[in-house]
């Protein structure tokens, strides 16, 4: 079994809380300061609310120690941190973990400088705070604020700035950073750094001896809120060629685009593939705030040679491999060859933007000819990605260009030549929309998960696992069939379950007896977004590699649902009972809903179990066309429990979705207005039953009316006896249909079944001199047998022939 990356885990008890106080849903707003130098002791203070029960801090690298953890009240929490002098710089992800529930996730910065907090009034350039060279300010942005820093600095001398705003998630701070002289001219400016996310980064070799400036405000002079400068002699590349290597191995590379000149390192690469793994520069004078972005692949590098600019001095390569360059100038086009035969199927994906590079590529693939055979343009987002089926044995060639033509030390890239590879991702989804679902399961209780999965180059149903979950915690799960990509997972408490927590790892593993030598496993990831932008689409979000899940205490109510002992059929409905068991006291609505529908079902979504009572039913329906089949369903319910909310979830229940009992068949009808007639629909049953059910014809048109009828398993035929009154409105009704109500194991099965048409008539105005009806003698007459009942097409036949017979019978005109 793969497992996913290890993290850290640090925490300090502090209490139990017993199971009869009613907390729930932990906040956390801020973490203040906003990040600390590695290698000291800090205090730092966890703001929001219902914190009155934290028990210890979850944080997901390694690197730093609790060394104590105070309760101030329910809106503060306090704890010391002993960080690692060889902690790795860079973002911490920590949540609160109370008795009551797990908090929302936030992040804390590491860094290598000192922290110096910002003092105002430096607002103007006149009067800029003097800060040592290789400090961090720890500060904030008020509206229309303008921060100014001066240093000293020797000619040649480094001087670099790296802000930290958005990457701090705390708000939509779009920085903007600049470099000035005793003359207040701007030496570099930054604002939107693709090195720095939409962070600012600069970096200067002093022209001269002198004092310098650094500017921090928002670009256009809104409010923010926190950043963390970086100020000192620290080195601050752009780039690194080559972007990647292979776990495990120790690779040599460059550091590119520091002012003072290249950076080669070699450097140990981990084990295991890491998405987000970075590499450090490092020099006699420090080492930066940040990484550089780093593949950890299996691919071989070929690192460009100059001249590469057309097919014929093309870097040449094996495949498959990874080609590394940088469009090092305006216009620069950077070519790589490699041999491969026909039919063979590679993946080529440009990694620029996703490396941090300003590039902005083009990609297209070239015959030995110079033929063009494949081309794109940010298919990977800003960067660029096709799948390449070798037409022919030969040569090939791949050209990268920026979209602009630009070009410089910022402009590196990496193009993976790969071969196809299966892989599966899962990804954590929302219930209510943009609230990040937080996973704190209390005891004797469940609560639930909708996870998503991304299957890359392969089909197929998925289980689901996990093997480092807390003690008395389990999974549950519905399964995901091969044409679904969302399910629904359970995650369950003993409710002798020690409270406390930990993170975790939930596999998905596909479960194919068709394809039996894939052995596919992947992790669940889950992004969280912590900052919005305009319409509330993600702006900054914070993967994570494992899952902070635990046991919570005890809450006063559990559900579940009373398992359907019939199916729901095709185009019928049904009521799903769903039960609250409350403890004494607890009388709270709960509002419930499914999990999530079976494929072709809906119910309703705005249903509660009212103020103290236990139980409420949802509605559901099935669509023609919905899927056969047994499913597994489940309810959660959310309530306020003490001072928040709380979400559990109940047992699975199965659930069938079957084929109609029976099948209707209207024939056509009508009728006029004031007149009777009948309409007449035709029987197949499908699956017998027992006794009678009750049938109620519905869309019949205003004033037009029938009786209810019953049939049982042998009727092959209804006749409804329809009436119109003579204000009947005219016009064709196209969805008549009936509904059927079966008992069957003492609940019943609904169907609706249909549709049919019936048209509403005007009579037809007499015509011109149309003699009255004949006078019938009055002949006493034996009692007639039931007449015959008469189709609509007989009844017309029979109409036309009384008129007809009747016209003959006039008297020729001048007879007597």
């Amino acid at each position: 079994m793969r497992h996913v990356a290890r993290f850290g885990l640090c925490w300090l008890a502090l209490f139990s809380v017993g199971s009869s106080v009613w907390a729930a849903s932990p906040v956390l707003s801020s973490i203040i300061p906003r990040g600390a130098q590695r290698g000291t002791e800090v205090e730092i203070a966890f703001n929001g609310a219902r914190l009155e029960d934290a028990q210890e801090l979850l944080i997901y690298q390694p690197g730093i120690e609790v060394t104590g953890l105070t309760v101030v009240n329910g809106s503060q929490v306090k704890a010391k941190l002993k960080i690692a002098a060889d902690c790795p710089p860079g973002t911490k992800r920590i949540r609160v973990r109370c008795a009551s529930g797990m908090s929302d996730l936030r992040t804390f910065m590491v860094g290598t400088l000192p922290v110096v907090a910002e003092v105002e009034p430096n607002s103007e350039f006149t009067t800029p705070q003097p800060i040592p060279m290789n400090v961090t300010i720890d500060g904030s942005i008020g509206n229309e604020d303008v921060d100014y820093f001066v240093v000293e600095a020797k000619k040649g001398e480094r001087i670099s700035a790296e802000v930290e705003a958005i990457r701090l998630g705390d708000s939509f701070f779009d920085v903007y950073v600049a470099i000035l002289n005793e003359a207040r001219f701007e030496l570099a400016t930054s604002d939107d750094a693709a090195l720095v996310w939409q962070d600012g980064v600069v970096s200067i070799a002093a022209p001269e001896d002198g004092k310098y400036f650094i500017q921090v405000r928002e670009s256009s002079f809104g409010g923010g809120n926190y950043y963390r400068c970086h100020i000192g002699n620290f080195p601050r590349p752009l780039g690194v060629i080559p972007g990647g290597g292979k776990p495990g191995e120790t690779v040599k590379v460059k550091f590119i685009g520091d002012v003072l000149g290249d950076i080669e390192r070699e450097i140990v690469l981990p084990a295991d593939a890491d998405p987000d793994f970075t590499v450090v520069a490092q020099d006699d004078r420090g080492t930066p705030p940040s990484g550089n972005r780093f593949r950890l692949v299996n691919l071989d590098n070929v690192n460009e040679v100059e001249p590469n600019e057309d097919i014929a001095r093309a870097t040449k390569g094996p495949t498959p491999a990874a080609f590394n360059g940088v469009l090092a100038t305006k216009d620069d086009v950077d070519y790589f060859g490699f041999t491969a035969k026909q039919g063979q199927v590679f993946d080529i994906s440009v990694y620029a933007r996703r490396l941090r590079s300003e590039l902005d590529p083009i990609l297209v693939v070239y015959n030995a000819q110079g033929g063009g055979v494949a081309s794109n343009d940010d298919s990977a987002g800003p960067d660029s990605a096709l799948r390449f089926t070798v037409p022919a044995d030969g040569e090939y060639f791949v050209r990268v260009y920026d979209h602009l033509g630009r070009g410089g030390s910022s402009f590196f890239y990496r193009i993976e030549v790969s071969p196809v590879t299966q892989e599966l991702t899962l990804g954590v989804a929302e219930f209510v929309q943009y609230v990040e679902p937080k996973m704190a399961v209390p005891q004797g209780n469940r609560i639930p998960l909708l996870l998503t999965a991304a299957r890359k180059d392969f089909g197929g149903p998925l289980e689901f696992l996990s093997e480092n979950l807390p003690p008395g915690i389990t999974i549950e799960h519905a399964g995901m069939r091969a044409d679904e990509n969302v399910t629904q997972v359970i995650l369950v408490a003993a409710p002798d379950a020690a409270i406390g927590g930990k993170l975790c790892d939930i596999l998905g593993k596909l479960v194919d007896p068709n394809q039996p030598t894939l052995n596919i496993v992947g992790p669940t990831r889950q992004d969280v977004v912590l900052i919005r932008g305009q319409n509330n689409t993600p702006f900054w979000t914070e993967p994570i590699k494992s899952l902070a899940i635990a046991v919570a205490q005890k809450v006063p109510f559990t559900l579940q649902i009373i398992e359907p002992k019939v199916p729901l059929v095709l185009g019928g409905q049904a009521k799903l009972k769903v039960v609250a068991i409350r403890e004494e006291g607890f009388t709270a609505p709960i509002k419930i809903e499914l999990l999530m529908n079976p494929p072709g079902m809906n119910s309703s979504r705005e249903t509660s179990i009212a103020e103290g009572q236990t139980e409420a039913f949802i509605d559901i329906n099935a669509a023609g066309n919905a899927r056969v089949g047994d499913y597994k369903v489940a309810v959660r319910g959310e309530a306020t429990v003490g001072n928040g909310p709380v979400m559990i979830a109940s047992p699975f229940v199965k659930l069938s979705i079957a084929d109609m009992y029976l099948k209707f068949a209207f024939q056509q009808a009508a009728i006029e207005q004031g007149k009777e007639s009948e309409l007449v629909v035709n029987i197949e049953t499908t699956k017998p039953f027992e006794g009678a059910a009750p049938v109620i014809l519905y869309g019949l048109p205003n004033k037009v009316t029938t009786t209810a009828m019953e049939l049982n398993k042998e009727t092959k035929e209804l006749i409804f006896k329809i009436k119109a009154e003579g204000d009947a409105p005219p016009g064709k009704n196209q969805n008549l249909f009936c509904q059927v109500v079966i008992t069957e194991n003492g609940e019943p099965v609904l169907h609706n079944l249909g549709t049919g048409q019936l048209r509403v008539d005007q009579p037809l105005p007499p015509k011109p001199n149309e003699p009255p009806p004949m006078p019938v003698a009055q002949v006493a007459a034996p009692t007639p047998e039931a007449p015959k009942r008469l189709t609509r097409l007989e009844q017309l036949r029979l109409e036309q022939k009384q008129r007809i017979e009747a016209q003959n019978a006039k008297p020729a005109e001048g007879g007597k």
